[in-house]
């Protein structure tokens, strides 16, 4: 039985909700209250004693005096139109169809002729300004065009409602009585003077509030909307939004070079978390980072002047502050807070280094969920047991809930699951904060982007499912809650040299694209230390297709590696012999079904040596392979799921010739999975399932236990 305790845990209120608040306090043992966008909290809950009290702060939207007097300071974005097709001489081209025109507006203010761009997209060349016109009155740009080429136009935009705000607003169908937030930019003058004085101003306004929960800082994630007001794009690590003349200007002084309208709009693709990054983008990235981490620190520092604590929610106006970025402890935050929506998001969260990292669990007390008829506890026994097996590994030191917590009471049911959860998580957090989680392998995961985007591969935005990238996230996932230490490394760190310590590379994503690699396999560098790696003992993963880039000859430059190529259509000639599946190997012996994603065909292998693990439709679906004193591993893809997850780590011991410690912490049922701390002597057990299981678990001796556990649960023991 789990003994009740106090603390870690944050709930939302609201107004006129006082006696319901001290009780959900006292049975949910919180200590922490919080506001919500669309909430406040009266003086009579921020007088609750023994709680701390959070309050939001936006320093850049829900201050509508002041931007209403600074309309060319609002934020702004280069968007592309349409893609048209010219059947004439002169083509009109309206630039703003499909965009939601309640978000944003052409911005005028700034010369077009100077900062937009209307680029012939049949052969790539910008179109000379003298050769288009525009009408402000009708947002029609005219070009004088080549018949049946196809043509678009970069513009400049101000945002004139800030996104997220607008998704809340139609969510919760606030209508006319909640104003729409008009986002500003602190690149200029009167806007960065006015969020450091207005935060003052608030903070001597507000002596009750403990911490000042900051969401986020100054620049929101891409999110546009279409003319329906529903998502058009949204990329959460896009920084489409942080975009303006004064930044490019600012950059051009210091860089030696100018960026323009096409640097961000990138033929369309906006430079998405997929792409492979250029240099200029890079570098635009590493100078908005420096920039937004000194602004922030400066309200950080007023806030400590106040004598209160600073934290910062992951996510919303979070582009400039990205956690794992080289400048991010300058802003010296006291904590983090981030959304919770499965065990990558939490290892997101978790893994970044500040005093104090807080989950918030789902789901979010709105409308949308708590309505009659409708059980909310069903997603949060989903998110919780997702989420559980990562914070095992590495704990956060809080979680909480947001939103309306008068809907929240109106669920006992779900109350009375999310008070289990509470109490669960503070026993977890008291023996895993204690001693380290043991680690069977060293993994790196290899792509473009590296330590930057830690735990935040494939993810393009939060919680979103991909049809392209499901067969991949399920990678990461999996490896949020496995006895593994993971690491994210780019090519240039291949290039400088493996570290001796990893004893595993994943790559895996799609052909061209930032998680497979595309062109950086064409450096010789990059192949030759990948191969030296594995020839002399190590283990490397391919998912997908690995290391794709059509070149000599080859699909998979590591083709000689993996044991595997592709056909493209151009060797169909050639006989492919190599076709019997390897029986009873070590690496699917637990698979029964294998859910691999999106299907890539035509995979073969290149000779005899070649293990094939699974051959369906004339195609290679797994395969293993011996390199030198080395192993590798292709799969096809590697969606979420419980035997997947049991199949990586199998992949992970077999690559590495670690399979005599595979059955240490181990649990012979797949539905099972052990976390240890050898320092304190204590293991558990998790059912990640909705069934009781009994199964067969091994200690750290490897010695086997019979144990029943019920579903969803945890077990605890002592070695």
């Amino acid at each position: 039985m789990i003994d009740k305790k106090r603390g870690r845990l944050t709930l939302p209120s609201e107004a006129n909700f006082y006696d319901e608040t001290c009780e959900m306090l006292e049975k949910l043992g919180a200590d922490a209250i919080r506001d919500s966008d669309g909430t406040y909290l009266p003086d009579e809950i921020k007088d609750i004693e023994g709680v701390d009290i959070y309050t939001n702060f936006f320093p850049t939207r829900g201050h509508n005096e002041f931007a209403e007097t600074v309309p060319f300071e609002r934020s702004r974005f280069f968007l592309i139109s349409d893609f048209v097709t010219a059947t004439s001489d002169i083509t009109k081209i309206d630039f703003l169809k499909g965009y939601y025109k309640k978000q944003l507006i052409a911005d005028y203010d700034y010369d077009p002729k100077k900062w937009w761009q209307v680029i012939d997209r049949s052969t790539g060349e910008v179109v000379d300004p003298s050769n288009w016109e525009i009408d402000k009155e009708k947002d029609i740009v005219s070009v004088k065009t080549i018949p049946y080429h196809v043509y678009t136009v970069n513009f400049l935009a101000y945002g004139i409602w800030d996104p997220v705000q607008m998704y809340n607003h139609i969510t919760n169908d606030w209508g006319d009585e909640v104003a729409h937030h008009i986002p500003f930019d602190v690149r200029y003058e009167k806007s960065s003077e006015f969020v450091e004085k207005n935060l003052e101003k608030w903070l001597e306004e507000n002596p009750k509030t403990n911490v000042v929960r900051f969401t986020t800082f100054f620049y929101q994630f891409s999110l546009f909307f279409n003319e329906d007001a529903k998502e058009k794009y949204v990329d959460w690590f896009g920084y489409s939004n942080s975009v303006s003349p004064e930044a490019m200007i600012a950059f051009e002084k210091e860089y030696g070079y100018r960026l323009t309208s096409e640097d961000f709009v990138d033929q369309g693709f906006y430079n998405s978390n997929y792409r492979i990054p250029s240099k200029k983008y890079l570098d635009y990235i590493d100078f908005q980072q420096r920039f937004v981490s000194n602004k922030a620190k400066k309200l950080v520092d007023l806030v400590h002047k106040y004598g209160k604590k600073a934290i910062m929610f992951l996510g919303d106006h979070w582009i400039g502050t990205e956690p794992y970025g080289k400048y991010f402890k300058n802003i010296g935050l006291d904590g983090v807070v981030g959304s919770v929506g499965d065990g990558a998001t939490l290892r997101i969260i978790s893994d970044i280094d500040v005093p104090m990292t807080e989950g918030r669990f789902l789901p979010y007390f709105f409308p949308d969920e708590f309505y009659e008829g409708n059980d909310p506890s069903i997603e949060a026994k989903d998110n919780w047991v997702k989420a559980r097996r990562a914070l095992l590994r590495n704990p956060l030191d809080r979680i909480g809930y947001g939103g309306y917590l008068s809907l929240a009471y109106k669920f006992p049911k779900f109350i009375d699951y999310i008070t289990k959860v509470a109490d669960e998580f503070r026993e977890i957090y008291d023996i895993s904060s204690k001693a380290k989680p043991y680690k069977a392998c060293k993994v790196a995961i290899l792509n473009s982007w590296g330590s930057i985007r830690t735990w935040g591969a494939y993810v393009v935005a939060h919680g979103k499912w991909f049809k392209l990238a499901y067969s991949y996230s399920g990678i990461i996932e999996a490896l949020s809650g496995m006895d593994m230490d993971v690491k994210f490394i780019n090519f240039e760190d291949v290039k400088k040299g493996i570290d001796k310590d990893i004893d595993v590379i994943i790559n895996a994503g799609d052909a061209y694209t930032a998680f497979s690699g595309g062109e950086n396999f064409l450096d010789p560098e990059v192949l030759a230390n990948i191969r030296k790696f594995v020839y002399e003992g190590g283990g490397f993963i391919g998912i997908g297709e690995p290391s794709a880039y059509q070149h000599q000859g080859r699909f998979f430059q590591l083709a000689d590696v993996l044991g595997v190529d592709v056909e493209k259509g151009f060797s169909q000639g050639f006989d492919r012999y190599f076709t019997q599946e390897t029986k009873d190997h070590f690496i699917t012996k637990d698979l029964k079904e294998y859910k691999y994603g999106e299907e890539k065909p035509n995979v073969y292998a290149i000779n005899e040596k070649t293990q094939i693990l699974k051959y369906e439709n004339n195609e290679v679906y797994m395969a293993a392979n011996d390199y030198g004193k080395g192993r590798s591993f292709y799969a096809m893809g590697l969606s979420y799921s419980l035997e997947n997850t049991r199949l990586l780590k199998r992949a992970i011991h077999y690559v590495s010739h670690k399979e005599d410690i595979l059955e240490k912490y181990f649990a012979k049922d797949i539905r099972l999975e052990v976390t240890a701390y050898p320092e304190i002597s204590k293991y558990c057990v998790i059912n990640n399932s909705n069934e009781k299981v009994k199964s067969i678990v091994y200690d750290g001796d490897k010695n086997a236990h019979e144990i029943e556990i019920d579903a969803g649960e945890i077990i605890w023991f002592e070695e």
